[in-house]
């Protein structure tokens, strides 16, 4: 099995990125060009049967921007089973609400810094 961008969801990842939330077109807006401490980070990419909303394959680290609907009882079961699929093959999974991405951002890329503190580079 393809573990990385499989091919029956190429078409699902694109309308993904092509229709982006709010928070996500903001956090993109932080993330891309290897800004955030020269780390490259793609966009809704595909891991095993789950697409994360961003992806840094140096760090092994997903993000996750989440909408209200995540706070209903099923949403959350299934973001415990995709989290747990994701850390049990070495990923780390950080998590925001949307509100958090549009409220305060700089808060929430200091929490993403934090995921490689001690191997912090100058940006690209």
């Amino acid at each position: 099995m393809r573990n990385f961008n499989r091919e029956d969801q190429k078409s699902r990842r694109r309308e993904l990125r092509n229709r982006p939330t709010e928070a996500e077109h903001l956090l993109w807006y932080q993330l891309r060009g290897a800004q955030l401490d020269g780390r490259k980070f793609r966009r809704q990419h595909g891991i095993g049967p789950y697409i994360v909303d961003f992806y840094c394959p140096e760090e092994k680290l997903a993000i996750e921007l989440d909408g209200d609907i995540h706070r209903e009882p099923e949403v959350k079961a299934h973001d415990e089973i995709r989290d747990r699929f994701l850390t049990e093959r070495g990923i780390r999974v950080l998590r925001f609400g949307n509100e958090q991405a549009t409220g305060d951002p700089y808060w929430m890329l200091e929490k993403i810094r934090s995921a490689w503190k001690g191997r912090e580079r100058k940006s690209v």
